[in-house]
Order: structure tokens, then sequence, then C-alpha cells
């Protein structure tokens, strides 16, 4: 499985890209994607709306189940990935190009992981 060195990663399996303009990309990473399966649907929040650490900003609905997906990060929606609204499928195809959201305003990073923690963390979940 991938995880890209240049991402910090969330518990519940988010990504995040950290640029220069003090913005951040947010997605859902590969293994998250493969647990849900095929994604058939994606609901995205308005531009403007407000993120928390930890709360739900979309769902996600595959051929499986409703999903949600929580934000890795605080601060407030800059920017929404408009394509996956009519190919959801892209997350399936390629999880860390298929961004969901951009956060501006971007707090409370401390609980992001790094990929080598990424990857011990999925790997005890994949254990248990």
């Amino acid at each position: 499985m991938n995880f890209p060195k240049e991402l910090k990663y969330s518990r519940s399996h988010e990504w995040v890209r950290f640029s220069d303009d003090a913005a951040v990309t947010v997605g859902l990473t590969e293994y998250a994607q493969q647990e849900l399966g095929e994604l058939v649907f994606v609901n995205l929040p308005d531009v403007g709306a407000a993120v928390s650490v930890g709360e739900c900003f979309s769902d996600v609905e595959s051929v499986k189940a409703v999903s949600d997906v929580y934000s890795p990060v605080s601060g407030t929606v800059s920017e929404i990935n408009e394509t996956l609204l009519d190919s959801p499928e892209s997350i399936n195809k390629d999880p860390y190009g298929a961004w969901f959201i951009k956060v501006q305003g971007v707090y409370e990073t401390e609980e992001l992981m790094d990929a080598e923690e990424y990857r011990s963390f999925v790997e005890e979940e994949e254990n248990r």
C-alpha cells in the first residue's frame, strides 16, 4: 500500500497535503478507499463552511454502505473538488490525486501522523 511521505495522515484515514499558500488539501487515503470499495456518490460541504478536527465534513457512498469523512484539521473550506460530484470513482482510481476540500486558516494539526506512523497505525488496525 502506498503512503506518500509528503503527506500527513489522520486516524480516521484522511490525508493532508500542506502547501505554501497556508492552505491544506484533504482527501481519503488509499487504505480508506480500499476498505470502502467502489464509490458511487460523494457529498461535499459548501465553500466557506467551518470544519473542525474529528467532525464529519462529507460522506461517501459505496456499493457497500454510506460512510462519513472526518476533518483532519480545523479551518474554513476555501475550495471543493466539484469533479468528485460527477466522478466519485476517481477516488478509487487515484486516492492521492482525488482531493475533497481545500482548507484555509488551518489549526489543530497536532494529531496528524507522518507516513511511517500512519503505516504502523494501519498495520495495527489490520491485525485486530
